[in-house]
């Protein structure tokens, strides 16, 4: 930027009369802070206004597995995060896995991306399409660097789908949906070759990354993000995903994080409980070297679920309905906080309507990047929703459209048959929206579920098992509910019969989704995916 001498001499006029050495001195600085002045509105330096991003997301944990949800289990690092920050109390995730993480890194609905039914298998050749841009892709384009840390689950049967190639910088973890805490392999059963394949799933970038063996993942994930966060110059905005196992099955932990927990008599439920207390402590190994290595002042980190907790493995979502794999509260409802110096209101609890897809734009507005370039987005920015108490721009909620609903993990003394298929017949039967298809919508206050949403109970915790009991009231086979979630969290008044209007408005709303739908993505297994000559998973396409 050029400033003209005889403008400059013309301000200096004011010195007259001081020495010339002052008056050298003074041209000398005032032409420089000139310079700088006209190159910062040229070149914008945005670094000291972006925030650094730590989006810390934990698996099948569920409602009831943390501290401030009253749980049994101790979270203190956790407990208080989220009580110097905000936490979400109407906040909602996917029921599984893949279609989380999905629209956490999409911003979009999973009936926008193909992925409604299920996940992504091992040895099925698709990933989140490649025409998708993704979160770390919008970051990096808004001068940040990005890393990740942990499980991917978006698909690898070829190398375009690995982490490295879909924005981030650095990769270090797995790619399939679960593994040995300690030896990182993971076997699977392929069926097409009727063989049961045992092979190693750890990659630091897109190599494979043996010699970790005995290492349990969570410290070992841990140890790898602090790492690198003391080589990273915390000038440049840095964006870390870090999706921990935890609290994933298999039920496995070191024998410490269990010894607290020996007033549990439940096997499953106690070794769950030390899960969650590994991974507590390592987010606050995490925010300690933030604190540590001069990030943690211009930090926003996120913590999530990625589903409602799965039963059968220890987790529990009581007082809610259902567990992972349901749309009911159990399955959808998700542990989340956000904590940051950078909020303008700390301390609160907030039950506006938050959803997984959010966190897409809330991310990269708080960048100060762009999502031009993206498909139409499905999420908002809800960063002055978190921050300053605004209400929710989100008034609807898609929680999914499955036609090929199959319930893997069926109640107790239910067979384990497709029950979409069994539903009965109602009065909706004729309406707009086939109501026998697995799906739910909230609307404001109204959730309306369809089909068969999933197993039904209400799971109590371990401890409580005997004196409540958990299984539905519904009549067999009904495939329609309405129910007033502000009121009725626990999904326990049907309203369907009482509000009939309401429900046909919802379902023209699930019409209007299913329309707007693209095919579901969800091939049969390929078995050139066997990993017996490599000993890794890994692409093969």
């Amino acid at each position: 930027c050029w400033v003209p001498g005889a403008w400059l001499s013309a301000s200096l006029s004011l010195y007259a009369g001081r020495t010339r050495l002052k008056f050298a001195a003074c041209r000398m600085k005032l032409r420089s802070s000139l310079r700088w002045l006209c190159f910062s509105i040229l070149f914008p330096i945005t670094g000291a206004s972006q925030p650094h991003l730590v989006f810390i997301l934990a698996d099948d944990y569920g409602w009831n597995d943390i501290g401030y949800h009253g749980s049994q289990i101790r979270t203190p690092v956790l407990d208080k995060l989220s009580a110097q920050g905000v936490r979400l109390e109407n906040y909602y995730v996917q029921p599984l896995c893949t279609p989380s993480r999905s629209q956490l890194l999409t911003g979009r609905y999973q009936i926008h991306t193909g992925l409604q039914h299920e996940i992504i298998w091992p040895c099925q050749p698709y990933c989140l399409p490649l025409d998708e841009k993704l979160l770390p892709q919008l970051l990096k384009e808004a001068g940040y660097s990005t890393h990740m840390v942990g499980k991917w689950h978006l698909g690898m049967y070829k190398k375009e789908c690995l982490p490295t190639r879909r924005g981030f910088d650095s990769y270090f973890g797995y790619l399939l949906g679960s593994e040995d805490y300690y030896t990182h392999d993971r076997c699977y059963h392929i069926a097409s070759l009727n063989v049961t394949r045992c092979a190693l799933d750890l990659r630091n970038g897109e190599q494979a990354a043996a010699g970790y063996m005995d290492k349990y993942s969570t410290h070992l994930f841990t140890h790898k993000a602090i790492e690198l966060l003391s080589k990273h110059d915390s000038a440049q905005p840095l964006f870390l995903y870090l999706p921990f196992q935890s609290v994933h099955l298999p039920l496995q932990v070191p024998e410490e994080y269990m010894k607290p927990y020996s007033f549990i008599h439940d096997e499953q439920r106690r070794q769950y409980a030390g899960m969650v207390s590994a991974m507590d402590e390592a987010v606050g190994n995490i925010t300690d070297a933030l604190q540590k290595y001069g990030f943690w002042n211009n930090t926003v980190l996120i913590f999530s679920t990625d589903n409602g907790g799965q039963t059968l493995g220890g987790g529990n979502n009581w007082p809610l309905r259902g567990r992972k794999w349901t749309l009911w509260e159990g399955g959808v409802r998700g542990v989340g906080f956000v904590t940051s110096p950078l909020l303008k209101q700390k301390g609160k609890v907030n039950r506006e309507l938050i959803h997984i897809s959010d966190w897409l734009p809330t991310l990269v507005s708080l960048a100060k990047g762009s999502t031009h370039g993206t498909k139409p987005l499905d999420g908002f920015d809800m960063w002055k929703t978190i921050s300053e108490g605004y209400p929710s721009p989100r008034t609807e909620l898609l929680h999914n459209i499955d036609p090929l609903f199959v319930d893997n993990s069926p109640c107790p003394g239910i067979p384990s048959e497709n029950a979409t298929s069994t539903v009965h017949l109602t009065k909706w039967q004729n309406s707009i929206f086939n109501v026998s298809i697995h799906s739910a919508i909230r609307s404001g206050k109204w959730k309306l579920l369809t089909g068969y949403p999933g197993c039904s109970y209400w799971f109590p915790p371990p401890s409580l098992s005997k004196q409540v009991q958990p299984m539905s009231p519904d009549p067999p086979r009904k495939n329609v509910w309405l129910f007033n979630i502000e009121t009725d969290p626990e999904e326990r008044i049907d309203l369907s019969d009482s509000y009939p209007s309401i429900v046909g408005k919802l379902l023209s709303r699930l019409k209007h989704y299913q329309d707007n739908a693209v095919p579901i993505i969800y091939p049969n297994e390929d078995a050139a995916c066997d990993p017996s000559k490599t000993g890794v998973w890994g692409p093969w396409a």
